[in-house]
Order: C-alpha cells, then structure tokens, then sequence
C-alpha cells in the first residue's frame, strides 16, 4: 500500500454546533479522491498530525441513481484511533460540502461505519437559538437513536470519586457498545466502550463541575455523559459535558496544556492548572452523545424536541428531535469554517 500522497489534499477546519467561530467543537475535514493513494496508517498519521478531536475523510461515491442525493463516504479519525460515529465532524463534512458548492443538492449521504447518514440544508427562516437565520444556514443530521438502560449502582461511588463528589442523581449505560473499530497499531480495543450518563441534580453543578481526570479514566465506559435539565424558563432543556479520555481526547488536548502550561512557568498554582486541565481533557460539543441523551430526557421529560447546551468552555448549541417511531435522533445545528488548505504529503 502507498504511504505517500501525490497529489495535494484540500482540507477544512471547521467549528461544529457554533454560529460564530472559535466555538463549538472543532474538525478537520479532507477530501480524498480516487487520485489519492492512501492507507489506514497515513489517514491515522494526519490526525494524529492535525492533534483536534476529530479529522474525517471524504471520498465521493458515484451513484447508481442520478436522482439519487449525493453519496460520500466519510470516515472518523481521533488522533489515536478510528471510531465509528461522530456528529460533529459530520456536521463539518456537510457544511464544507454546501458552503463551498461542491454539491448540488440540499440533501447528502454518508455511508459510515454506523450505516447511512443524512445530511440536509435547512431552511434560512427557520428560527433558532432566538433569532432568525439569514446569510448562513442549519444543518440537520440523521442519526441512529442510542436507547439508554439502568447501569450498575455499584459504582456510583467511582463515578461520585470522578467527579470531585458531585451529588449523582442517576447513573445510566446504553445498549450498544460499538463505537471504536481500530487503534493505530491495528490491535483491537477490548474494553467497554460504553456511553455512560450520569446526571446531576443541577445546572450549575454541571457547568461548575471540576472532574478528576484521572479518575475519569478509570471509570467504566468510553464516553461519560455529564447532565442536568435546564432550570425553569431557560431556553434550553438541558445540558452536559461529555469527557472521554479513552478515545484520545485527553491526548489532543495533553500537548497543548503542555506546552501553555509551560510558557508560563511558575504563575500558575496547582488549582489554576487543574482548572485548565479540565477545560483542555474534554469534548467541546459531542453530537452522538445526544443521540443517547435524547433518549434518556425523553422519558424524563414525556417530550421528543429539546434544545441543548454544551457547558464546555467552548460551549455549543444545538437542537434535538427524537424519533420515536423510526428510532431515529436528528441533530441541528450551524457550522463555521476557520480555515482551509492543503495537506503535501
């Protein structure tokens, strides 16, 4: 297999589930080609080079019907390994496609790990976060719902521990556990892989929360899910912070605390270091954690349309349906590019 690239890839970063740029949760969008000779190792190589939470690669498919949207295949790279499903560098891919022209349809395919995902423009008018839209658009994503079930009360102290000794509410695990195909080195991941839920009484205790990461790591799951519903007269339904060491989050964000924590020498005490720590270990805004958080405060709440707030210091927003019938999440969301250019090697 060639490890080199012959000819220049394009790529794009984009800031997912934000209107404005420098928020949300960021992503490296490359576009592939049949001209483009690569391999797993060298796909892996770039986002380990790019160190953001997610670079994705998109490789147009020819369809059979012209009729037919759009048709790419997209893959999800962290810098330490491939995982099978991210909505937030989906968003990305779909708001490069349409923000540059590259497709002539409102509505793209994605054929992923995780099955087909739908992509669609929304309208302009479409009111959303208190304002109307009119000079950029909404995306709306398709995604499979992830059912929520009781998790083991045995080790809510470890999550309690985790989390600084946050009071917990309820614990909640999810029914399917593929998120991760592959490592770097090939070998399989045998642990849990998990989203795990753990709601806390309020707001305030979710936005103020300072974690343990170490602990974090060595609690059950990949994902775990932080939340609380919104108080009374929000605009918003609920919130969450979502941290996820075992997927290389930690890793992206580790040489950056590094090397800032670093450029200012002795300034910083122990406390102010652990509060940066937390802001850089974890996911600014994760959309396939909502495809297991709709589920969940759908039955707390006996409603299917939400409107959530990712409590990151990055922050992010996005609008929620549950699809009962067709078991079925769609995300909405805006999408701001940042940066664009090409990859050489």
């Amino acid at each position: 297999m060639a490890m080199l690239v012959k000819k220049p890839v394009k790529y794009f970063m984009v800031n997912a589930f934000s209107e404005s740029a420098f928020k949300g949760n960021p992503a490296v969008v490359c576009f592939l080609d049949g001209k483009n000779e690569t391999d797993d190792s060298w796909l892996q190589s770039l986002a380990s080079e790019f160190n953001i939470p997610l670079t994705c690669f998109v490789i147009p498919i020819t369809a059979s019907n012209p009729l037919d949207p759009p048709h790419f295949l997209l893959r999800w790279f962290t810098p330490i390994l491939e995982v099978d499903l991210c909505a937030h560098a989906t968003l990305a891919s779909a708001h490069t496609l349409f923000s540059n022209g590259l497709v002539g349809s409102d509505e793209v395919e994605f054929v992923t790990h995780s099955g087909i995902l739908t992509a669609k423009r929304v309208s302009k008018t479409l009111k959303f976060y208190d304002y109307e839209e009119k000079e950029s658009f909404l995306i709306e994503l398709d995604f499979p719902v992830i059912p929520t079930c009781e998790y083991n009360s045995s080790d809510i102290s470890m999550f309690s521990k985790a989390l600084n000794g946050a009071t917990i509410v309820d614990v909640q695990g999810t029914k399917n556990a593929k998120i991760i195909s592959q490592a770097f080195n090939g070998a399989a991941k045998a642990t849990s892989t998990d989203k795990i839920i753990v709601v806390l009484p309020s707001w305030e205790s979710v936005t103020e929360l300072q974690p343990r990461m170490d602990d974090i790591s060595k609690c059950p799951g990949k994902l775990i899910i932080v939340t609380a519903a919104a108080p009374k007269g929000s605009v918003y339904d609920f919130c969450s912070r979502v941290f996820a060491p075992k997927l290389g989050v930690d890793e992206v964000k580790n040489s950056s605390l590094h090397a800032f924590s670093f450029s200012l020498g002795k300034s910083m005490n122990q406390k102010s270091l652990l509060v940066l720590g937390t802001l850089f270990l974890q996911d600014s805004v994760c959309g396939s954690a909502h495809c297991a958080l709709a589920h969940y405060w759908s039955l707390k709440m006996n409603k299917c349309d939400f409107v959530a707030y990712a409590a990151s210091h990055r922050s992010g927003r996005l609008k929620v349906h549950y699809d009962q019938e067709k078991q079925r999440v769609l995300l909405t969301g805006k999408a701001v590019t940042v940066m664009r250019g090409s990859i050489l090697v």
